[in-house]
């Protein structure tokens, strides 16, 4: 997908695509227009536009606008606050227990880690406009690729039936999108190819979000490719497994129904799927993610290049920002040595995880705490508390990325360490079909991964405690720990609080509403369809 995405026509489309999009600045009233109007019968004259108009879609997890990285191509929505995967690694991450942003005064960035949100967080806002967008974009390419469509434009016999395998992924994309505002605001604006165009867009709940997801990729399954099978950064079955697997880990918090059985048998069929565990842990967070070991981990990235797709996504973000502003480390992770100047740091609750002497030399455990204290009393003191260095703008190879601001490093946004620990979980919460002995190999690999010398565990040891536990050491910072929280039933509440939980120093509890995001008052004025979430 790097290469489909290194093109200058591709964010030129994305241009296209977003003034096909109807965007009110005041109410960000989302809305395909008339798609012929700038996608007529010249721009399919070559028949390579279909996979560039596919690329499009794709490229809205990654872009923002044509104009640079500070660009964007919606009106109502700025670049720093709805590149998609920043957007959801703050709502995932920084809402929760492991991260703290040192720069309050960024938009919105203080009311989601100290939990005191509202409807007009321009975080949440760009969050759900940035979703609306790829669900308008899939459907646009849907629109086009019709038996109808090609049949008019004579396409040949031979792209029709690439054209299939597009229209899953596109499908697919859009279920995904679909997924994340199930998972985050429990409602979403509805809409299909099939639905007029600038029509009032129904409201699908949680139930009828989870009923769509689940059919839609079950239908489109058998049109995509084999796992591993398609270009770099595309989907393929593997992620529509994923998909459906973390949806049924968490149908009990969507619909109340447990669905742990359904977990097992997804995640048995990417196990299955060809996929390995990369030979070091650390590869998956390295500028050539894409070609090292890795390469056979990560099921699914958001695709960054430090040439061709610049942008301020999550890689850039927890890259530049977890520099230490005493230690000047940029230059190792391949970046400018004072990187943003001490930005990010962790909470001590995670550093907690840590603690016992087996994860000393874990390679999971990259927290540097040298001449630093634990505490963060004063969040805008970048020299309070510990740092990360996790991820890196380095290549495996030992050479560094093209751009010592923007880096080469994809974002996991899906990996197989994740399927071992939904598979455990799963299991543990009462699913049927799992093997113990399989369930202990799984987790003692992740462990031996990463030089852990505690890789002999037994199916005792193995506790949902733990899988809690191993979940954070193993996938911090990837966009997880809320929806994780929230399914243990330790995200509200006071029965487990770390440090500015609720705008508390120690932290306090949370009311139950904050399990879901408030709807954006923008999006209710554009669509009085839409109702707030309870509490807000």
């Amino acid at each position: 997908m790097k290469k489909i995405l290194k093109t200058n026509r591709i964010a030129t489309l994305l241009f296209v695509l977003a003034i096909a999009i109807s965007s009110c600045t005041k109410d960000l009233d989302i809305t395909p227009q008339d798609d012929q109007d700038l996608l007529g019968d010249e721009f399919f004259a070559n028949e390579t536009a279909y996979k560039e108009l596919l690329a499009g879609v794709y490229g809205n997890l990654s872009l923002t606008g044509v104009d640079g990285p500070g660009s964007s191509n919606i009106d109502g929505l700025d670049a720093g606050t709805s590149q998609f995967g920043r957007v959801l690694l703050y709502l995932q991450t920084l809402s929760a227990d492991q991260m703290i942003w040192s720069y309050e005064n960024d938009p919105g960035t203080r009311e989601i880690q100290r939990n005191i949100w509202n409807a007009d967080d321009p975080i949440i806002l760009g969050m759900f406009g940035r979703t609306h967008v790829t669900i308008a974009f899939a459907n646009n390419f849907l629109r086009e690729t019709t038996a109808a469509k090609l049949a008019e434009r004579n396409v040949s016999d031979a792209m029709r039936t690439e054209i299939v395998t597009y229209r899953a992924e596109a499908r697919l994309l859009r279920a995904m999108s679909y997924y994340y505002m199930m998972d985050l605001f429990g409602q979403a604006n509805f809409t299909t190819e099939n639905d007029a165009i600038n029509a009032e867009a129904p409201v699908y709940n949680r139930t009828q979000l989870f009923d769509f997801v689940e059919t839609e990729l079950l239908e489109i399954e058998a049109d995509l490719k084999d796992p591993m099978a398609n270009e770099h950064g595309r989907a393929d079955k593997g992620v529509a497994w994923m998909i459906l697997s973390k949806i049924y880990l968490n149908a009990v918090v969507y619909i109340g129904e447990p669905k742990y059985t359904e977990c097992l048998e997804y995640t048995k069929k990417i196990i299955a799927g060809g996929y390995s565990l990369a030979t070091n842990y650390l590869h998956n967070f390295m500028a050539d993610n894409d070609v090292n070991s890795a390469a056979s981990e990560i099921i699914f990235p958001l695709i960054s290049d430090g040439a061709a797709t610049q942008n301020y996504g999550p890689t850039t973000v927890m890259i530049n920002g977890s520099v230490g502003s005493i230690e000047a480390n940029g230059a190792a992770l391949g970046v400018s040595a004072g990187g943003w100047g001490g930005a990010i740091r962790l909470r001590k609750q995670f550093v907690q995880l840590f603690d016992a002497s087996i994860f000393n030399n874990d390679s999971r455990n990259t927290i540097i705490s040298e001449g630093r204290n634990i505490e963060i009393t004063d969040i805008s003191d970048q020299d309070q508390g510990y740092i990360l260095r996790k991820y890196s703008n380095a290549r495996s190879t030992g050479d560094l990325g093209v751009d010592p601001t923007f880096v080469d490093t994809d974002f996991p946004l899906f990996r197989l360490a994740d399927v071992y620990l939904m598979y455990a979980e799963a299991h543990l919460r009462g699913g049927s079909g799992a093997n113990p002995a399989d369930l202990t190999l799984y987790i003692n690999s992740l462990r031996s991964r990463a030089n852990n010398p505690q890789n002999n565990l037994s199916v005792s040891d193995i506790t949902l405690d733990f899988i809690l536990d191993e979940r954070a050491r193993e996938l911090h910072w990837e966009a997880h720990r809320r929806q994780d929280l929230i399914r243990y039933g330790k995200f509200t509440g006071g029965a487990y609080n770390w440090a500015w939980k609720g705008n508390g120093t120690n932290g306090i509890a949370l009311p139950a509403n904050l399990k879901l995001y408030p709807i954006p008052a923008a999006s209710i004025a554009s669509n009085p369809n839409l109702t707030q979430n309870e509490g807000y």
